[in-house]
């Protein structure tokens, strides 16, 4: 199996380093990954990028989004599936979907008919700084354990017949032998928006603390419910926006021009 494998904390970041390696195991790997840091961009494309050859593959100065395009599309157009990940640092919920460059990057490979799997890592944080936690390769095992599993097994068993692309968060803490459990992406929402000096405003999302304290209103089959739980979720997710016709709407075009 090639798999084109990219990111969007970097090309040498260390999940990236994690996940390149466990996959390696079952599958040529070719790196088309963002220079530097571009987390959170979403589905930003650029108009043209600089490519430098690296030791794993290809360093792309743009976007994950771009990673996905010149790789399909140039440096290595014959892969069986993009892998993107492993994010430090989950991606979960319905909100989060299209902010992550993670993600997108597996979303722009559905449109191409390519398989798709994005890797995420959840990091609690508590009382280390963040830079401090999920420095070392093994600290990834349980996400990049999963992201080998369905990569080497999820085209044959059909998975790819009914999802364009799969969403893999697991917990920095999980238990040695984490359960799988498939899920559906979280709809809560819970973002802020408070004065922060005269004339600015400090944007917060609340559910990261409401994660890391179990109080969260997800039921069972959600994705955040599995994560914090212990368990690695996996979402089986569609790349169109799908649409819902109904007579509200029909009713108002009909009358458009009345």
């Amino acid at each position: 199996m090639e798999i084109l494998l990219t990111n969007d904390d970097g090309i040498d970041s260390v999940g990236f380093r994690a996940l390149y390696d466990a996959l390696s195991s079952v599958a040529d790997v070719t790196a088309v990954a963002p220079a530097e840091d571009k987390s959170a961009v979403g589905r930003q494309m650029s108009a043209d990028v600089l490519v430098e050859e690296h030791s794993l593959g290809y360093a792309i100065h743009g976007t994950p989004a771009d990673c996905t395009v010149v790789g399909l599309e140039s440096l290595c157009p014959d892969v069986d599936m993009v892998v993107a990940g492993c994010n430090k640092g989950a991606n979960l919920g319905a909100y989060v979907l299209g902010r992550s460059g993670t993600v997108s990057a597996a979303v722009e490979a559905a449109f191409f008919d390519v398989p798709a799997i994005a890797v995420s890592l959840y990091v609690p944080g508590g009382d280390a700084p963040w830079a401090e936690l999920a420095t070392d390769v093994a600290d990834y095992r349980p996400a990049t354990d999963a992201a080998r599993y369905l990569a080497a097994h999820a085209s044959e068993a059909g998975v790819f017949e009914e999802a364009d692309y799969l969403n893999v968060n697991a917990p920095l803490d999980a238990a040695d032998e984490p359960e799988m459990r498939i899920t559906e992406p979280s709809t809560l929402y819970d973002m802020t928006a408070r004065p922060d000096g005269d004339d600015r405003l400090a944007l917060h999302d609340r559910v990261w603390e409401r994660m890391r304290a179990n109080d969260l209103p997800d039921p069972e089959g959600t994705d955040r419910r599995a994560v914090v739980d212990g368990h690695v979720s996996v979402s089986p997710l569609l790349a169109p926006h799908p649409t819902r016709h109904h007579e509200a709407l029909d009713g108002l075009a009909v009358a458009y021009r009345d």
